[in-house]
C-alpha cells in the first residue's frame, strides 16, 4: 500500500500495542503492508510508548507560538511602501523599519520582496548623461524619423548609409573578463590576475564605413587635434573613398550617420556636406547607444583588443586595419540592422537609453 497517511500508521500502531506487539514487532507487520519506508522503527517505538502512557490522539496536537506564515496583505504594503521610500535599503533596514503592529521576521521579508513584490536588487546602470525631457524626445524623434524612412525605401536605405567615428587605440590593452574565463572542477580554485591599466600610448583612429566594409581609415597625426578643418579633410577623403570603392553611392545620395560632436556640427563642416549634397541623419545627443560604431564596431575592435602589447604606434595602426580587412561583408550588414531594433527599443521606453 502506498500513499498512506501518517495518521493511518499510527492509528494500526495503537492498534498493535492494544494488542500486545512489542516496537519490533509492530514495525514489522507495517513494512509488510506499507513498504520499508513508512516509518523507521525508532519512530513506532516513541509512538507505542506515547500510547502505553495513555495517549488516544493519533493527529498531531495544536502547536504555540507564530503563526505557519507572517506574510500578510498588511505587511506586504508595509513593506513596498518602505521600498519606494528608499530603494536603497537592506533587508535589515527593511526589518527595523517595519510598524511595530507587524510582527515578522527577516526571511519572510526577503520573501515578500522578491515573491509577491517581484523586486530584485541590482546595479545602478553607468551611463553616458541622465538625458532631460528633452533629449529624450528628440530621440524619439530620431528613432520614428529612421522607422519611417525604413518603411519608405524598405532595405534599401541601408545601402545609402555612411556612418562612423573616432575612437582611441592603446598601446597596451588589458584582457577582457569573458576572455579571461577557463574550465575549472569544482575542488579547485579560480585562477587570479592582476589588473592591467591601459597604457598612456595610444593612437586615434576615425574609421568610416557601410554595409559592405570599411570606407575610410584615418589616423590622427601626433600632435595634432580633431577640430572642423581635420574634420573636412577627413570628410574629403571620405567621398573619394566613396567614388573609388562604391561606384554609384554618390549619386544615390549619401545618408551620413555620425554624432553630433563639435567638428562634427561646425559651421565649416555643415558648409562642406551641403557642397556634397549629402543627406545627414539627425543624431540626437548622448546618444552612443544609437551609433553603430559605439555600439557595434568599435566593441568588436576593442574585444579583438583585449590582452594585446604593441611597441609603436604602427604596430596600433596595423593591426587596426588588419581587423577590419579580416571581416566580412555580412559582419557590416549585421551592424547596420541592428539600427531598426535598436530604435523600436528606444521607443518603447520613451526615448530612454537601450541596453542590448
Amino acid at each position: 500500500m502506498k500513499n498512506v497517511s501518517t495518521c493511518e500508521l499510527r492509528a494500526v500502531i495503537r492498534f498493535l500495542t492494544a494488542k500486545g506487539l512489542n516496537g519490533n514487532e509492530i514495525h514489522t507487520e507495517l513494512v509488510h503492508i506499507y513498504g520499508d519506508k513508512c516509518m523507521s522503527v525508532q519512530m513506532v517505538r516513541r509512538w507505542r510508548t506515547y500510547f502505553l502512557e495513555g495517549r488516544g490522539e493519533v493527529h498531531d496536537e495544536q502547536r504555540a507560538g507564530r503563526p505557519k506564515t507572517a506574510i500578510t496583505d498588511d505587511a506586504v504594503a508595509a513593506v513596498e511602501k518602505i521600498i519606494l521610500a528608499d530603494r536603497r535599503f537592506t533587508i535589515d533596514r527593511i526589518l527595523d523599519s517595519m510598524p511595530p503592529e507587524i510582527d515578522i521576521c527577516r526571511t519572510s521579508i526577503h520573501t515578500i520582496i522578491t515573491d509577491h513584490l517581484r523586486y530584485r536588487k541590482v546595479c545602478a546602470r553607468w551611463v553616458p548623461r541622465l538625458l532631460s525631457d528633452d533629449h529624450k524626445q528628440k530621440r524619439l524623434q530620431s528613432a520614428g524619423k529612421f522607422l519611417d524612412m525604413l518603411e519608405d525605401e524598405g532595405e534599401n536605405v541601408y545601402s545609402r548609409i555612411v556612418t562612423g567615428d573616432e575612437t582611441w587605440v592603446h598601446h597596451t590593452n588589458p584582457e577582457m573578463k569573458r576572455q579571461s574565463m577557463v574550465w575549472k572542477k569544482s575542488e579547485e580554485s579560480a585562477p587570479k590576475k592582476a589588473k592591467i591599466q591601459y597604457s598612456a600610448g595610444k593612437v586615434m583612429a576615425t574609421v568610416f564605413w557601410d554595409n559592405e566594409g570599411v570606407l575610410l581609415i584615418d589616423f590622427l597625426e601626433s600632435g595634432t587635434t580633431i577640430n572642423a578643418d581635420r574634420y573636412c579633410e577627413v570628410l574629403n577623403k571620405l567621398k573619394s573613398a566613396i567614388k573609388r570603392k562604391r561606384p554609384g553611392k554618390l549619386s544615390r545620395k549619401v545618408l551620413l550617420f555620425h554624432d553630433n560632436a563639435r567638428p562634427h556640427s561646425a559651421k565649416k563642416t555643415q558648409t562642406l556636406l551641403e557642397k556634397f549634397k549629402w543627406e545627414i541623419f539627425d543624431h540626437p545627443p548622448y546618444s552612443p547607444d544609437l551609433a553603430p560604431s559605439d555600439f557595434f564596431l568599435f566593441p568588436k575592435l576593442k574585444e579583438s583588443l583585449g590582452g594585446h602589447h604593441f611597441n609603436s604606434n604602427d604596430e596600433v595602426k596595423d593591426f587596426v586595419k588588419l581587423f577590419f580587412k579580416k571581416q566580412g561583408t555580412d559582419f557590416y550588414k549585421q551592424g547596420l540592422s541592428k539600427l531598426q531594433n535598436r530604435y523600436k527599443k528606444c521607443i518603447q521606453v520613451q526615448g530612454d537609453y537601450v541596453e542590448k
